[in-house]
């Protein structure tokens, strides 16, 4: 019974030293197949490489646009070295603001910097990277603060000058774009270019006021023969791939007229829709390839539109209703009034403003005057 008794504790012990065994030869072959990352061996003193800085943001020439003339800022950097990191150090306009002495992983660092005292101006990023055996990299990103826009005239409520990007630049806001629009030498700066089926989508709950009025420049491309300029107007759920509901907002637009390019106005009351079509005053022409100045205005009992600072069209009115007007549409009629075949301009636009008041004939003229200057 004893003897019984040894046989099995030996045969389990035996069994645990086999599944032991069994594991670490496991292990080991899994080593040797690549399953876990190669241990290099480096001889001492053998540090090659100085470390490598990559700045993820502010990136170089980012420039920075808020409201405030004082503002926040995350800089995003990341260290790696071939043997070990000693130091980081990030350096705002040659005063150090952070240091990094400590690495989970001494061979790779992913840091964030908040900085909360950014100030209007041109300002420069080092980032300076120290390893071990002393090899040094510094990194200089140089980036802008934008002094924040004033608006110019008394009701402006967007401005829009397109000088290299699409920001909006009384509340900063940035559009949803659509296709593939670019940019070319405008009025002032750099002007918006139109592309087939561009165009640009901004939040406008915060345009819809009794009076509106809007004003660019605009150098035309007669192709297509048909497109939107600026939209505001409500869903058509009757028509969702081909919206026309006019019954809300407004549609500015142009169409052929006999070889001419003529521009249109419609606007919605609420219980109905009103036109402003000048006809044969409203026309220019699409050879001309000169920029033009338009605008237009939304009363309480009256509206105009103007072309280089003429009137064109104007005519009585009972005023706007904004049910449901929550996008501007800029350069298309789409996505709000395509059901006529009113989409993307191929024309340039520059210095959209728009404002929450009807501007008069003389304001009108004396901003188009200003602008050309």
């Amino acid at each position: 019974m004893k003897n019984e008794l040894k046989h099995k504790t030996y045969s389990k012990m035996r069994h645990k030293w086999i599944s032991l065994i069994a594991a670490l030869a496991l292990c080991l072959s899994a080593c040797t197949e690549g399953y876990i990352d190669d241990i290099e061996f480096v001889e001492p003193g053998a540090d090659n490489e100085a470390p490598e800085v990559t700045v993820n943001y502010p990136i170089e020439g980012t420039q920075i646009r808020v409201t405030e003339d004082v503002t926040s800022i995350e800089i995003d950097l990341e260290v790696e070295d071939d043997i070990e990191i000693e130091t980081v150090i990030v350096e705002l306009d040659g005063e150090e603001i952070a240091r990094f002495e400590d690495f989970r992983d001494y061979r790779r660092f992913l840091g964030t910097v908040d900085y909360d005292n950014l100030t209007n101006g041109e300002h420069q990023l080092e980032v300076i990277a120290r390893d071990l055996s002393g090899k040094e990299t510094s990194t200089l990103v140089a980036f802008e603060k934008i002094e924040p826009y004033q608006p110019v005239y008394a009701g402006e409520e967007f401005y829009l000058p397109f000088d290299g990007d699409y920001t909006e630049l009384v509340r900063i806001q940035t559009p949803t774009v659509s296709g593939s629009p670019g940019f070319a030498d405008g009025v002032s700066g750099r002007a918006y270019s139109g592309a087939a089926d561009a165009y640009l989508a901004y939040e406008a709950e915060n345009l819809q006021s009794g009076e509106f009025s809007a004003v660019f420049w605009y150098k035309l491309n007669g192709t297509p023969d048909r497109a939107g300029l600026l939209v505001m107007g409500p869903p058509d759920e009757s028509n969702p791939t081909a919206m026309n509901n006019r019954t809300a907002g407004f549609r500015l637009f142009r169409e052929n007229a006999g070889g001419m390019q003529r521009f249109k106005l419609n606007v919605g009351n609420g219980s109905g829709e009103n036109w402003f079509d000048g006809g044969a005053a409203a026309d220019i022409d699409p050879g001309a390839d000169t920029w033009n100045h338009i605008a237009f205005t939304i009363g309480t009992d009256q509206c105009t539109v103007y072309i280089n600072g003429e009137v064109v069209s104007q005519g009585s009115f009972p005023g706007i209703d904004w049910t449901g007007c929550d996008i501007l549409s800029v350069a298309s009629g789409a996505p709000r009034f395509t059901g006529w075949g009113h989409l993307s301009t191929s024309s340039e636009l520059d210095e959209l403003r728009i404002f929450s008041r009807a501007l008069s004939q003389a304001e009108i003229q004396d901003i188009m005057m200003e602008e050309s200057n």
